[in-house]
């Protein structure tokens, strides 16, 4: 049977300095652990610092041992592909899992008990289960799709502007559609997941600020209420699947197995959380940053404009610069070396892909949103290797769909310089973004 990765991962130690010292002589200009420090956007400048004067820097957290910081684009990519030496099982994908009395039970164990969190062979044997999902011919077929719903909504969009919030009306809908679809949700129930989300990208800081008696107590029970309702649906769901399979992803997940053996209840639960929040939240913050991206530089959102062609570049170029995904994290399984940094087993190691994104050695002038850029699909925003995110054709293909409607139907859009981040150190989560439709 599969072990439970949340009973097997090794528990974080209490402070402490990294067992072989400190290569580089350098204090990060930020506490990367603290979530509040990414509401105005991903720290670029201190990714910058650390980049060149500790590449792979050592970073404090107020409760646990602390990390390696990696920023540079060839420490991340060998680190993505030594997955012998860089587990993800080890230790899980996250930071840390947070202080015993803020761990919400379900969802502590379902962010351990899902196939990103396994190693190899078993998370290529779940891989395996999911790739007719996302092939090319797949997706092909689901963008006709995509095209009919990005009409269907820009149309109530134009009813209702010019003025108006995109996350609201466009950035959350659009995943939404495509995700239902290829699990099978039911068109009643989709926007339950709307709601769902905004529980979970709020999940950090409601549960850390409870934990001492800050959040407000009715928050909390809607907080507490959603999550539930959200397992006891995904719970209902893949267990029907189970008994009556269809050409869907959800009945691809409750049947797969491991060794001849069906997943266990607890990896229903991680998969369940793990599509809901992969699958929606990294493509919603894509499309919002993208439409940031174009405010701050007109001059590129024109030449898309006056040059179709360059809509696929164009993705690659915005996924580059927005890096949904703040950071990755392995655990080393034995004593190693990254630039000149000796890391002792068990040491976590936190890849940090909007800095990667931004490294002036792959990428000229990173800070420039270039279109046109040559080399913008080697953005490493989606992971690489084993680990690289199954989702990146549909994710590409619906911003391509997204933004070839949005600019041919309202060229004047523009972020009106209004918009929110919510406080998360893992994902980029645009929560607000009020955008002018301009002239109709």
């Amino acid at each position: 049977m599969l072990e439970l990765v949340s009973t097997t991962a090794q528990e974080d130690s209490p402070p402490q300095e990294p067992s072989f010292g400190r290569h580089y002589d350098f204090v990060p200009p930020v506490q990367l652990s603290d979530y509040m420090v990414y509401t105005n956007g991903q720290p670029y400048e201190a990714y910058a610092r650390m980049r060149e004067n500790a590449p792979v820097c050592w970073c404090t957290e107020d409760e646990f041992s602390g990390f390696w910081a990696l920023t540079r684009y060839e420490d991340i990519r060998a680190v993505e592909l030594d997955t012998a030496t860089f587990s993800s099982q080890r230790g899980g994908i996250n930071m840390n899992y947070g202080p015993p009395e803020t761990r919400h039970p379900l969802l502590n164990r379902a962010a351990f008990d899902n196939m990103i969190c396994l190693d190899a062979p078993v998370h290529l044997q779940l891989r395996r289960e999911h790739m007719p999902f996302f092939t090319a011919s797949y997706v092909a077929d689901l963008r006709k799709k995509v095209d009919a719903q990005v009409t269907k909504l820009l149309d109530d969009m134009a009813a209702k502007g010019p003025v108006l919030d995109l996350v609201e009306n466009f950035s959350a809908e659009l995943p939404l559609f495509t995700l239902s679809e290829i699990l099978g949700i039911p068109e009643a129930d989709r926007p339950k997941l709307v709601r769902w989300m905004h529980y979970l990208e709020l999940a950090q800081d409601a549960l850390t600020r409870d934990a001492v008696g800050e959040m407000d107590p009715a928050f909390m029970f809607e907080f507490l209420t959603n999550v539930q309702e959200m397992f006891d649906y995904g719970q209902s769901m893949l267990q029907a699947r189970r008994a009556e399979p269809r050409n869907d992803l959800l009945s691809a997940i409750a049947n797969a197995e491991v060794d001849g053996a069906p997943l266990p209840d607890e990896f229903l639960d991680g998969s369940w959380l793990l599509i809901v929040f992969a699958g929606n939240d990294t493509t919603r913050n894509s499309i919002s940053g993208s439409m940031r991206l174009l405010s701050q530089f007109p001059d590129q959102k024109q030449r898309l404009i006056q040059d179709a062609s360059l809509l696929p570049n164009f993705v690659h170029e915005a996924i580059r610069m927005v890096s949904p995904v703040i950071y990755m994290r392995r655990t080393a399984t034995c004593d190693t070396e990254i630039s000149g940094q000796r890391i002792a087993e068990g040491e976590k190691v936190l890849m940090y892909y909007g800095a990667a994104n931004r490294d002036p050695s792959v990428f000229e002038t990173p800070d420039q949103f270039d279109v046109a850029r040559p080399n913008a699909k080697e953005h490493i925003a989606f992971g690489l290797g084993p680990h690289v995110c199954l989702g990146q054709r549909i994710a590409n293909m619906q911003l391509e769909a997204a933004f070839a409607q949005i600019l041919a139907r309202f060229p004047e859009v523009v972020c009106n310089g209004d918009f929110k981040i919510a406080p998360s150190n893992f994902v980029h989560a645009i929560s607000y973004l009020e955008v002018d439709l301009g002239k109709r």
